[in-house]
Protein backbone atom coordinates (compact mmCIF):
# COMPACT_ATOMS: atom_id res chain seq x y z
CA UNK A 1 0.00 0.00 0.00
CA UNK A 2 1.16 3.24 -1.00
CA UNK A 3 2.00 6.19 1.59
CA UNK A 4 -1.38 8.10 0.23
CA UNK A 5 -3.20 5.61 0.73
CA UNK A 6 -1.65 4.68 4.09
CA UNK A 7 -2.43 8.10 5.49
CA UNK A 8 -5.76 7.79 4.25
CA UNK A 9 -6.51 5.06 6.03
CA UNK A 10 -5.56 6.93 9.49
CA UNK A 11 -8.12 9.41 9.47
CA UNK A 12 -10.17 6.28 10.75
CA UNK A 13 -8.47 5.90 13.86
CA UNK A 14 -9.66 7.67 17.15
CA UNK A 15 -7.02 10.78 17.67
CA UNK A 16 -5.20 12.64 14.77
CA UNK A 17 -3.06 15.04 15.70
CA UNK A 18 -1.82 18.86 14.51
CA UNK A 19 1.42 16.80 13.35
CA UNK A 20 -0.75 14.33 11.42
CA UNK A 21 -2.49 16.48 9.60
CA UNK A 22 0.39 18.88 8.31
CA UNK A 23 1.47 15.03 7.23
CA UNK A 24 -1.86 14.86 5.38
CA UNK A 25 -1.47 18.00 3.51
CA UNK A 26 2.33 16.69 2.80
CA UNK A 27 1.74 13.01 1.55
CA UNK A 28 -1.88 12.78 0.76
CA UNK A 29 -1.30 15.54 -1.91
CA UNK A 30 1.66 14.29 -3.37
CA UNK A 31 0.28 11.16 -4.93
CA UNK A 32 -2.23 10.50 -7.83
CA UNK A 33 -4.96 8.52 -8.90
CA UNK A 34 -4.08 4.73 -9.97
CA UNK A 35 -5.97 1.91 -11.88
CA UNK A 36 -4.99 -1.62 -11.52
CA UNK A 37 -6.37 -1.84 -14.95
CA UNK A 38 -4.17 0.88 -16.54
CA UNK A 39 -4.50 -0.36 -20.11
CA UNK A 40 -8.32 0.37 -20.01
CA UNK A 41 -7.85 3.47 -18.55
CA UNK A 42 -5.44 4.92 -21.29
CA UNK A 43 -6.06 8.81 -21.28
CA UNK A 44 -5.32 8.40 -17.21
CA UNK A 45 -2.25 6.73 -18.13
CA UNK A 46 -0.56 8.82 -21.12
CA UNK A 47 -2.04 11.84 -23.12
CA UNK A 48 -0.48 10.14 -26.22
CA UNK A 49 -2.81 7.23 -25.92
CA UNK A 50 -5.69 9.82 -26.92
CA UNK A 51 -6.79 8.47 -29.86
CA UNK A 52 -4.78 5.53 -30.25
CA UNK A 53 -7.58 2.81 -31.24
CA UNK A 54 -8.92 1.14 -34.19
CA UNK A 55 -12.48 2.94 -33.75
CA UNK A 56 -13.91 6.43 -34.63
CA UNK A 57 -14.04 7.38 -30.82
CA UNK A 58 -14.64 5.91 -27.83
CA UNK A 59 -16.35 5.78 -24.34
CA UNK A 60 -14.17 4.33 -20.90
CA UNK A 61 -15.91 4.17 -17.46
CA UNK A 62 -13.70 3.32 -14.49
CA UNK A 63 -14.78 2.72 -10.75
CA UNK A 64 -12.25 1.25 -7.85
CA UNK A 65 -13.50 1.40 -4.60
CA UNK A 66 -10.40 -0.01 -1.52
CA UNK A 67 -10.15 -0.72 1.62
CA UNK A 68 -14.00 -1.29 2.30
CA UNK A 69 -13.44 -4.21 4.72
CA UNK A 70 -11.94 -1.99 7.34
CA UNK A 71 -13.50 1.69 6.48
CA UNK A 72 -16.85 0.71 5.56
CA UNK A 73 -18.80 3.56 4.33
CA UNK A 74 -15.28 5.02 4.20
CA UNK A 75 -13.76 3.61 1.86
CA UNK A 76 -11.52 5.07 -0.65
CA UNK A 77 -13.68 5.57 -4.10
CA UNK A 78 -12.22 6.32 -7.40
CA UNK A 79 -14.23 7.12 -10.87
CA UNK A 80 -13.10 8.34 -14.51
CA UNK A 81 -14.92 8.64 -17.41
CA UNK A 82 -13.22 9.83 -20.70
CA UNK A 83 -14.47 9.84 -24.75
CA UNK A 84 -12.05 10.14 -27.32
CA UNK A 85 -11.60 10.79 -30.93
CA UNK A 86 -9.36 10.50 -33.81
CA UNK A 87 -9.77 12.45 -37.28
CA UNK A 88 -7.64 11.58 -40.19
CA UNK A 89 -4.71 13.76 -41.34
CA UNK A 90 -3.57 13.57 -44.76
CA UNK A 91 -3.14 9.31 -45.88
CA UNK A 92 -1.59 8.06 -43.16
CA UNK A 93 -1.58 10.75 -39.96
CA UNK A 94 -4.09 11.37 -37.14
CA UNK A 95 -5.27 13.79 -34.49
CA UNK A 96 -7.01 12.43 -31.42
CA UNK A 97 -8.98 14.73 -28.61
CA UNK A 98 -10.67 13.86 -26.19
CA UNK A 99 -11.80 14.89 -22.40
CA UNK A 100 -11.86 12.84 -18.79
CA UNK A 101 -13.38 13.76 -15.67
CA UNK A 102 -12.17 11.83 -12.58
CA UNK A 103 -12.71 12.36 -9.26
CA UNK A 104 -11.39 10.51 -5.65
CA UNK A 105 -12.59 10.48 -2.49
CA UNK A 106 -11.35 9.18 0.75
CA UNK A 107 -11.44 8.11 4.32
CA UNK A 108 -13.64 9.56 7.00
CA UNK A 109 -12.50 13.48 7.00
CA UNK A 110 -14.27 13.15 3.06
CA UNK A 111 -10.99 14.56 1.68
CA UNK A 112 -11.89 14.18 -2.54
CA UNK A 113 -10.21 15.40 -5.69
CA UNK A 114 -11.97 16.08 -8.48
CA UNK A 115 -10.24 17.08 -12.03
CA UNK A 116 -11.73 17.60 -15.49
CA UNK A 117 -9.03 17.98 -18.18
CA UNK A 118 -8.86 18.13 -22.44
CA UNK A 119 -6.11 16.26 -24.23
CA UNK A 120 -5.17 16.55 -27.92
CA UNK A 121 -2.60 13.83 -29.69
CA UNK A 122 -0.96 13.95 -33.35
CA UNK A 123 0.30 10.55 -34.47
CA UNK A 124 2.97 10.77 -37.32
CA UNK A 125 3.15 7.68 -39.48
CA UNK A 126 6.45 6.22 -39.26
CA UNK A 127 6.45 3.70 -41.75
CA UNK A 128 4.98 0.01 -42.66
CA UNK A 129 1.99 -0.91 -44.79
CA UNK A 130 -1.65 -0.17 -43.41
CA UNK A 131 -1.76 -3.46 -41.77
CA UNK A 132 1.84 -3.08 -40.07
CA UNK A 133 2.27 0.52 -39.09
CA UNK A 134 4.50 2.31 -36.71
CA UNK A 135 3.67 5.76 -35.53
CA UNK A 136 5.28 7.93 -32.83
CA UNK A 137 2.54 9.70 -31.19
CA UNK A 138 3.15 13.35 -28.82
CA UNK A 139 -0.08 14.58 -26.80
CA UNK A 140 -0.74 16.76 -24.44
CA UNK A 141 -3.47 17.64 -21.58
CA UNK A 142 -4.48 20.77 -19.63
CA UNK A 143 -7.29 20.51 -16.56
CA UNK A 144 -8.54 21.87 -13.66
CA UNK A 145 -8.12 20.79 -9.85
CA UNK A 146 -10.30 21.00 -7.19
CA UNK A 147 -9.32 19.36 -3.81
CA UNK A 148 -11.54 19.66 -0.89
CA UNK A 149 -11.84 18.49 2.87
CA UNK A 150 -14.25 18.33 5.65
CA UNK A 151 -12.13 19.84 8.71
CA UNK A 152 -15.14 19.06 11.04
CA UNK A 153 -14.97 15.10 10.72
CA UNK A 154 -11.11 15.39 11.59
CA UNK A 155 -10.51 13.86 14.93
CA UNK A 156 -8.05 15.61 17.36
CA UNK A 157 -6.25 14.47 20.56
CA UNK A 158 -8.16 17.45 22.38
CA UNK A 159 -11.08 15.61 21.76
CA UNK A 160 -9.82 12.72 23.84
CA UNK A 161 -12.58 12.34 26.68
CA UNK A 162 -9.68 10.45 28.91
CA UNK A 163 -11.81 7.35 28.79
CA UNK A 164 -10.37 5.76 25.99
CA UNK A 165 -13.63 7.53 24.03
CA UNK A 166 -14.03 10.69 21.82
CA UNK A 167 -16.13 13.08 22.13
CA UNK A 168 -16.82 15.61 18.56
CA UNK A 169 -18.45 17.82 20.88
CA UNK A 170 -14.97 18.55 22.50
CA UNK A 171 -13.29 21.58 21.16
CA UNK A 172 -10.30 20.62 18.92
CA UNK A 173 -8.36 24.01 19.29
CA UNK A 174 -7.14 24.07 16.08
CA UNK A 175 -7.25 26.67 13.26
CA UNK A 176 -8.72 25.41 10.23
CA UNK A 177 -7.93 26.90 6.98
CA UNK A 178 -9.17 27.02 3.63
CA UNK A 179 -11.41 23.79 2.92
CA UNK A 180 -11.58 23.92 -1.00
CA UNK A 181 -9.01 25.19 -3.97
CA UNK A 182 -8.11 24.92 -7.56
CA UNK A 183 -5.50 24.73 -9.28
CA UNK A 184 -4.34 24.17 -12.83
CA UNK A 185 -2.92 21.49 -14.01
CA UNK A 186 -0.54 20.46 -17.21
CA UNK A 187 0.68 17.14 -18.70
CA UNK A 188 2.74 15.80 -21.76
CA UNK A 189 3.69 12.67 -22.81
CA UNK A 190 5.06 10.22 -26.03
CA UNK A 191 4.60 6.87 -27.39
CA UNK A 192 6.12 4.76 -29.87
CA UNK A 193 3.64 1.13 -31.16
CA UNK A 194 4.23 -1.18 -34.40
CA UNK A 195 1.73 -3.32 -35.54
CA UNK A 196 4.01 -6.30 -36.74
CA UNK A 197 1.31 -8.29 -37.85
CA UNK A 198 -2.41 -9.00 -37.47
CA UNK A 199 -1.39 -11.46 -34.41
CA UNK A 200 1.61 -9.35 -32.88
CA UNK A 201 2.17 -5.63 -31.74
CA UNK A 202 4.29 -3.30 -29.05
CA UNK A 203 3.99 -0.28 -28.13
CA UNK A 204 6.31 1.91 -25.10
CA UNK A 205 5.39 5.21 -24.26
CA UNK A 206 6.20 7.66 -21.49
CA UNK A 207 4.20 11.21 -19.86
CA UNK A 208 5.15 13.84 -16.96
CA UNK A 209 2.20 14.87 -15.43
CA UNK A 210 2.10 18.28 -13.22
CA UNK A 211 4.09 20.42 -15.87
CA UNK A 212 3.49 23.57 -13.70
CA UNK A 213 3.74 21.40 -10.46
CA UNK A 214 1.32 23.57 -8.77
CA UNK A 215 1.47 24.83 -5.16
CA UNK A 216 -1.30 22.95 -2.20
CA UNK A 217 -2.05 24.22 0.60
CA UNK A 218 -5.41 23.82 2.76
CA UNK A 219 -3.64 25.55 5.90
CA UNK A 220 -3.74 29.40 6.54
CA UNK A 221 -2.38 31.88 9.28
CA UNK A 222 -4.37 33.33 11.76
CA UNK A 223 -4.50 36.42 9.92
CA UNK A 224 -6.20 34.49 7.32
CA UNK A 225 -3.54 34.45 4.76
CA UNK A 226 -2.25 31.31 3.38
CA UNK A 227 0.70 29.40 4.75
CA UNK A 228 3.75 28.26 1.44
CA UNK A 229 1.92 25.44 0.31
CA UNK A 230 3.84 22.53 -0.91
CA UNK A 231 4.34 21.99 -4.63
CA UNK A 232 2.73 19.09 -5.89
CA UNK A 233 5.09 16.70 -7.02
CA UNK A 234 5.76 16.04 -10.90
CA UNK A 235 5.09 12.23 -11.68
CA UNK A 236 6.80 10.24 -14.34
CA UNK A 237 5.32 7.65 -16.17
CA UNK A 238 7.12 4.64 -18.00
CA UNK A 239 5.05 1.71 -19.76
CA UNK A 240 5.50 -1.23 -21.93
CA UNK A 241 3.43 -3.49 -23.48
CA UNK A 242 2.00 -5.27 -26.42
CA UNK A 243 0.00 -8.81 -27.68
CA UNK A 244 0.92 -11.45 -29.39
CA UNK A 245 -0.72 -14.82 -30.50
CA UNK A 246 0.69 -17.97 -30.21
CA UNK A 247 -2.26 -19.48 -32.48
CA UNK A 248 -5.26 -19.02 -33.97
CA UNK A 249 -7.33 -18.93 -30.15
CA UNK A 250 -4.93 -18.63 -27.98
CA UNK A 251 -2.59 -15.00 -27.04
CA UNK A 252 -0.52 -13.39 -24.25
CA UNK A 253 -0.45 -9.48 -23.21
CA UNK A 254 1.66 -8.32 -21.18
CA UNK A 255 2.25 -4.90 -19.95
CA UNK A 256 4.06 -3.12 -17.46
CA UNK A 257 3.79 0.20 -15.97
CA UNK A 258 6.09 2.38 -13.26
CA UNK A 259 5.34 5.57 -11.62
CA UNK A 260 7.68 7.95 -10.22
CA UNK A 261 6.39 11.00 -8.11
CA UNK A 262 8.31 12.59 -5.69
CA UNK A 263 9.86 9.87 -3.13
CA UNK A 264 7.30 7.28 -4.59
CA UNK A 265 7.62 4.75 -6.52
CA UNK A 266 5.03 2.32 -7.87
CA UNK A 267 5.63 -0.97 -10.34
CA UNK A 268 2.68 -2.62 -12.05
CA UNK A 269 3.23 -5.81 -14.28
CA UNK A 270 1.78 -8.92 -15.27
CA UNK A 271 -0.16 -10.73 -18.41
CA UNK A 272 -3.06 -11.92 -19.45
CA UNK A 273 -4.12 -15.33 -21.53
CA UNK A 274 -6.92 -13.78 -24.15
CA UNK A 275 -8.64 -16.75 -26.17
CA UNK A 276 -10.28 -15.32 -29.17
CA UNK A 277 -13.99 -16.94 -29.27
CA UNK A 278 -14.74 -15.44 -32.57
CA UNK A 279 -13.08 -13.15 -35.12
CA UNK A 280 -14.76 -11.95 -38.44
CA UNK A 281 -15.43 -9.05 -40.04
CA UNK A 282 -17.96 -8.08 -38.10
CA UNK A 283 -18.19 -10.45 -34.99
CA UNK A 284 -15.15 -10.17 -32.46
CA UNK A 285 -15.59 -12.06 -29.40
CA UNK A 286 -12.73 -12.85 -26.76
CA UNK A 287 -12.13 -13.59 -23.22
CA UNK A 288 -8.49 -12.68 -21.18
CA UNK A 289 -7.34 -13.66 -17.88
CA UNK A 290 -4.70 -12.50 -16.17
CA UNK A 291 -2.41 -12.26 -12.97
CA UNK A 292 -0.74 -8.79 -12.41
CA UNK A 293 1.21 -7.67 -9.41
CA UNK A 294 2.00 -4.19 -8.18
CA UNK A 295 5.30 -3.20 -5.77
CA UNK A 296 5.31 0.17 -4.18
CA UNK A 297 8.32 1.70 -2.13
CA UNK A 298 8.29 2.79 1.98
CA UNK A 299 10.42 5.72 1.04
CA UNK A 300 14.01 4.22 3.37
CA UNK A 301 12.66 1.41 3.67
CA UNK A 302 13.10 -0.28 -0.04
CA UNK A 303 10.49 -1.53 -2.88
CA UNK A 304 7.81 -4.40 -1.52
CA UNK A 305 4.86 -6.06 -2.81
CA UNK A 306 1.68 -4.21 -2.25
CA UNK A 307 -0.91 -6.48 -3.70
CA UNK A 308 -1.35 -9.23 -6.33
CA UNK A 309 -4.24 -8.85 -9.22
CA UNK A 310 -6.41 -11.10 -10.88
CA UNK A 311 -7.87 -9.46 -13.48
CA UNK A 312 -10.83 -10.49 -16.34
CA UNK A 313 -11.88 -9.25 -19.52
CA UNK A 314 -14.43 -9.58 -22.31
CA UNK A 315 -14.41 -7.83 -25.39
CA UNK A 316 -18.09 -8.25 -27.34
CA UNK A 317 -17.81 -6.20 -31.05
CA UNK A 318 -17.59 -2.72 -29.60
CA UNK A 319 -18.02 -3.14 -25.80
CA UNK A 320 -14.95 -4.06 -23.94
CA UNK A 321 -15.90 -5.20 -19.61
CA UNK A 322 -12.87 -5.18 -17.29
CA UNK A 323 -12.45 -6.34 -13.78
CA UNK A 324 -10.13 -6.58 -11.21
CA UNK A 325 -9.52 -7.18 -7.69
CA UNK A 326 -6.39 -6.71 -5.57
CA UNK A 327 -4.98 -9.14 -3.05
CA UNK A 328 -3.87 -7.15 -0.49
CA UNK A 329 0.00 -8.24 0.52
CA UNK A 330 1.68 -5.48 2.72
CA UNK A 331 1.75 -5.38 5.70
CA UNK A 332 -1.97 -4.09 6.45
CA UNK A 333 -2.93 -7.69 5.33
CA UNK A 334 -3.29 -8.61 9.25
CA UNK A 335 -6.14 -6.04 9.70
CA UNK A 336 -7.37 -6.35 5.75
CA UNK A 337 -7.55 -9.92 6.04
CA UNK A 338 -5.66 -9.71 2.54
CA UNK A 339 -8.59 -7.82 1.14
CA UNK A 340 -8.18 -5.28 -0.92
CA UNK A 341 -10.44 -3.20 -3.56
CA UNK A 342 -12.08 -4.20 -6.61
CA UNK A 343 -12.18 -2.19 -9.92
CA UNK A 344 -14.79 -2.09 -12.59
CA UNK A 345 -13.96 -1.20 -16.37
CA UNK A 346 -16.32 -0.53 -19.08
CA UNK A 347 -15.26 0.74 -22.95
CA UNK A 348 -17.46 1.58 -26.03
CA UNK A 349 -16.59 2.06 -29.22
CA UNK A 350 -17.97 3.40 -31.86
CA UNK A 351 -16.45 2.10 -35.13
CA UNK A 352 -17.39 4.55 -37.67
CA UNK A 353 -15.22 3.98 -40.94
CA UNK A 354 -12.05 3.08 -39.54
CA UNK A 355 -12.96 -0.45 -38.59
CA UNK A 356 -10.44 -1.37 -41.89
CA UNK A 357 -8.16 -3.64 -40.37
CA UNK A 358 -5.27 -3.98 -37.25
CA UNK A 359 -4.07 -0.34 -36.94
CA UNK A 360 -2.61 -0.15 -33.33
CA UNK A 361 -1.93 -2.14 -30.07
CA UNK A 362 -5.74 -3.26 -28.57
CA UNK A 363 -6.23 -0.82 -25.77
Amino acid sequence: MNLQKYFRLNLKRPLLTAIAFIGMTSFVLAQDIHFSQFYLSPMNLNPALTGVMNYNSRVTINYRNQWSSILKSNAFSTYSMGYERKSAVGRNDYFGFGGTLWGDRAGEADFTIVQGKVALSYAKHMGGGRKTPSYLVVGVEAGITQESIDFTKLRWGNQHDGEGGFDSSLPSNEIFGVDNIIYPDFNAGILWFSVLNESANIYAGAAYSHLNEAEISFLEESNNTSIEGRQLFPKYTLHVGGEMMINDKIGLTPGLVTFFQGPHFELNTGASVKYLLVKDRDNYQAFSAGIWVRMANRLEEGTHMDAAIAALRFDYNNITLGFSYDVNTSELKAASNSNGGFELALQYNVAGNEKRGVYCPHF
